[in-house]
């Protein structure tokens, strides 16, 4: 489903992957754009793991998001308040990330049901959770990862 601001799981703050996407669905939520669908995952799955990696809570970080800060203002407030993330942890978190679903214990069901569930060919092109959402919303196309670890 195409969402108007929302961003993609590729977009990157200070190199981290998700954290834009995050900021940018609690400021569509507070505008009134954020499809009733999206509501539920709100400040859990993905974002959830994103504000414990930076030891925020989600409130925190939608606080700041909703007192006007830009994403690069907001993450740097999780780094001084939370924790400052190094080069290396910053890997890690955005190798998590791009590859959940990948030969993990979603690999079998969980992307196997999406792929059913959004009427998606069945292909082998939907391969992690980023799949999912890229195609989902329409910005989705062959080896998209690799232009983001660019």
């Amino acid at each position: 489903m195409k969402i108007e601001g929302i961003k993609g799981c590729f977009d990157k703050t200070r190199g981290m992957f998700y954290f834009a996407r995050m900021c940018s669905k609690i400021r569509l939520q507070a505008e009134g754009k954020l499809p009733e669908s999206y509501h539920e995952f709100l400040g859990t799955g993905f974002d959830g793991r994103t504000c414990r990696y930076l030891s925020m809570s989600y409130e925190e970080v939608k606080a700041q998001v909703l007192a006007g800060r830009s994403d690069d203002e907001v993450l740097e407030w999780c780094f001084t308040n939370g924790r400052r993330l190094t080069d290396e942890e910053v890997l890690i978190y955005n190798s998590f990330m791009s590859k959940r679903g990948w030969h993990d214990d979603e690999s079998d069901e969980f992307i196997p049901a999406m792929i059913k569930e959004y009427g998606f060919a069945d292909d082998g092109r939907v391969r992690t959770d980023f799949d999912l959402i890229e195609m989902d919303e329409g910005r989705w196309y062959p080896h998209m990862w690799r232009d983001a670890w660019k």
